[in-house]
């Protein structure tokens, strides 16, 4: 039995935490129960007393108090180059980072390579193929495409190659620095570290088959090297006219080049606020399963919100501060922050916006799983739907979704 005392008290508590939770339904707050540290009113509420590492903490300020639009539970989409371990070995380093690090980058595993000026990435080939941007310095490359056709090349910092799966091919850092680059393969779990190298193939062949193989004598592979090379020192080319001659011998040229300027080429997208530049299979076209975008974003401008329909998106920041939320059903949304060196993620056909939370360039790559590169515009939508229609689902009136930008601008200014 309840007295009217306890009946009037339960309906006040209920009253009260109805009027709490309606106050997270408003703008900028819209879950209930209310969320985010504009909600935390008690003492020490944000207080974190216990165990941490600020160098660490301080980094992510989005992980640590997200703002109150986020909500659910995406997985991470945050990965770093910066703490994946490096392969050191003379004439050069490596770090990767795969789905076994990285779980939700099925599509893309990537890596951080450095090599010195004469510094050779010994010959080999993948299972998968290979796509990769110059970050620093100079650096030689060759391939032989599926018909024998040979090509050799210099690639400078904004560069690009892409090399098919099991085409060989051989890196090697020119002067006065070498260079270093991201390579990104079209699988999640293509392993730098294990790769088809001719030494390994040369060691495990026996001596009377290299001699049928090549006509020469089996003396002649006496002093192969019984352990890969993978990466080592060597002495830095020479011309690069007298390379390509020296290869040419009695082959025909491949159609179309493997490497491309993507750093200097036209943007597609451009404007006060950043442009955005695009390698794909239209205009480099032997890149056939990985299609590319260079983002640059002025200070408080925005990579504007949109998604793509035919890829994961992997990005790897260049430089700058960036802050990405990603959205998706249910609702679900995260929010993470990025530096120079972090790897971000993010699952096709789900809605994203990058800003510029620093107060220098934000410079960021999205690299993509498809022949092509392709992206809608939530703005361009919107404002090619019947005003009407969208005025009744967002209660703004008519005028002013018409000052909505209805040219997928790419990057919109600080407001």
């Amino acid at each position: 039995m309840f007295s009217r005392r306890d009946v009037l008290a339960g309906s006040a508590a209920a009253a009260a935490m109805t009027a709490s939770a309606a106050r997270g339904a408003t703008f900028g707050n819209p879950d209930e129960p209310p969320q985010g540290a504009v909600n935390a009113k008690g003492p020490g509420n944000l207080a974190d007393p216990g165990p941490q590492n600020p160098a660490i903490g301080n980094q992510f300020p989005s992980a640590q108090f997200p703002p109150a639009t986020d909500v659910g539970g995406l997985p991470m989409d945050w990965a770093s180059f910066n703490n994946a371990p490096k392969r050191v070995q003379n004439g050069g380093w490596a770090r990767q980072v795969t789905v076994e690090d990285f779980a939700i980058s099925k599509e893309i595993s990537g890596v951080d390579m450095r090599l010195t000026a004469g510094g050779i990435r010994e010959l080999h080939w993948h299972q998968a193929a290979e796509w990769a941007i110059m970050t620093y310095g100079n650096c030689r490359v060759t391939v032989l495409d599926a018909q024998g056709r040979p090509y050799a090349a210099d690639v400078s910092a904004g560069d690009l190659w892409y090399f098919p799966a099991g085409a060989p091919h051989s890196l090697q850092g020119l002067g006065p620095d070498g260079c270093e680059f991201v390579i990104c393969f079209d699988d999640g779990h293509a392993n730098e570290f294990n790769t088809l190298l001719v030494s390994d193939w040369f060691a495990h062949t026996p001596p009377e088959v290299l001699a049928k193989n090549f006509g020469v004598p089996a003396e002649t592979f006496a002093k192969i090297p019984l352990h890969n090379l993978w990466i080592f020192q060597g002495t830095v080319p020479g011309d690069l006219a007298a390379d390509r001659a020296a290869i040419s011998r009695n082959a025909a040229a491949p159609p179309h080049p493997f490497v491309f300027p993507l750093g200097s080429s036209q943007p597609v997208r451009q404007s006060s606020a950043g442009d955005i530049r695009v390698a794909d299979s239209s205009n480099f076209n032997v890149s056939t399963t990985v299609a590319a975008a260079l983002v640059t974003v002025k200070p408080g401008g925005v990579r504007e919100m949109h998604w793509h329909p035919n890829a994961d998106e992997w990005q790897y920041y260049l430089k700058g501060k960036a802050r990405m939320t990603v959205f998706d059903t249910g609702p679900n949304a995260l929010t993470m922050d990025f530096n120079a060196g972090d790897i971000g993620y993010v699952r096709r056909n789900l809605g994203h916006y990058v800003e510029n939370v620093g107060d220098t360039d934000l410079q960021f790559i999205g690299v993509f799983r498809a022949p092509r590169y392709e992206e809608v515009s939530l703005s361009n939508w919107l404002t090619h739907t019947p005003p009407a229609l969208v005025a009744q689902h967002l209660n703004i009136d008519v005028a002013t979704i018409a000052k909505w930008p209805d040219n997928g601008p790419g990057i919109m200014p600080k407001s």
